[in-house]
């Protein structure tokens, strides 16, 4: 049996923090890798007289800010509670993945800006040796894309989930500039515009990626309300506790990488205030076992009625244990 009391208190923090920390070592991973990439792809693309190489280059920049803001959120949102903050201070996480959304949606509109100036302006074919170097960018980003995101699946966040959508935009922009310069090499006199053309067909992909990871985070912020499936089973597990007559009402919402929850719940009118205050402890250690990611849960209390007019039965308690005292 799962443990409660402060027991389940000192586990359920600990997974908290682990869960943070390894978000914050996925960043870290990203920024690094960016930064040898960007570098990398600035001195081939001047070199190589490649503007989609020089694009895409920018673009990890992008991403190399982008996951240091998300390390920032996350190491904000691991914070406790204090007299100004409550609540704790989890939505820093939705805020770094909304700026890290805005970030992407920026870069892809620079990147369509400066390439439609390079379809207008006389260019230059890119060298040979740029295919190679963008090839192997595009294997590492991809990697490190699917390495950040099942990071963020497994850990709920959208900073996380965001950032590594900055690494797949990378990827397509990498994978548009092969596709470009090796247009370009191969037409000959008259193709040399088709890596300009590459870097503008990925800003589109870019700007359309940026949209739907700012989504989510947009939402956590309104406080939109968690998954069907996550109210339904807590209220079934709430209305399994012997002596609640019904959840009236459940509100759960995202904070970071967890959940809080507000719920009305029924029981007999003619139970005492001790009983229903041990009831609503039982009911909150249950729904916390069940569900860790919900880290807190704050029960009101009403009386019952059914339509009839009539009163349910009365218990106290909780099936199978008496109520602490």
């Amino acid at each position: 049996m799962s443990p409660i009391g402060p027991e389940a208190n000192r586990a359920d923090g600990a997974e908290h923090a682990r869960h943070y920390a390894r978000g914050m070592r996925s960043s870290m991973v990203g920024l690094s890798v960016n930064l040898l990439l960007a570098t990398g792809k600035l001195i081939a693309g001047v070199a190589g007289t490649s503007y989609a190489l020089i694009a895409d280059a920018i673009e990890s920049l992008g991403d190399s800010l982008g996951s240091i803001i998300v390390w920032r959120g996350l190491k904000i949102a691991q914070r406790p509670p204090d007299p100004e903050h409550p609540y704790g201070h989890g939505k820093a996480e939705p805020i770094a993945g909304a700026l890290v959304a805005v970030m992407l949606v920026g870069a892809g509109i620079g990147i369509a800006v400066e390439a439609a100036r390079e379809i207008a302006a006389p260019h230059r074919a890119p060298q040979p040796f740029t295919l190679a170097v963008v090839l192997g960018v595009v294997l590492v980003k991809e990697l490190l894309f699917r390495f950040v995101h099942r990071v963020g699946h497994e850990t709920g966040s959208n900073a996380l989930r965001a950032d590594a959508w900055h690494h797949r935009s990378d990827a397509i922009t990498s994978a548009a500039a092969a596709i470009g310069i090796a247009i370009a090499l191969v037409g000959g006199p008259g193709w040399e515009r088709a890596d300009a053309w590459a870097a503008l067909f990925a800003s589109g992909i870019i700007l359309w990626n940026g949209a739907r990871v700012l989504r989510p985070s947009v939402e956590e912020l309104m406080d939109r309300s968690a998954g069907s499936e996550l109210v339904e089973e807590t209220t079934r597990v709430a209305e399994s506790c012997a002596g609640v007559y019904k959840v009236e009402k459940l509100l759960i919402r995202k904070m970071g990488l967890y959940y809080v929850a507000d719920m009305h719940m029924e029981v007999a009118p003619e139970m005492t205030v001790r009983d229903s205050h041990s009831l609503a402890h039982h009911v909150k250690e249950d729904v916390q076992r069940r569900f860790p990611q919900i880290v807190e849960v704050t029960i009101h209390v009403e009386p019952a009625w059914d339509l009839s007019g009539g009163r349910p039965p009365a218990a106290t308690g909780r099936a199978g244990s008496d109520p602490p005292p």
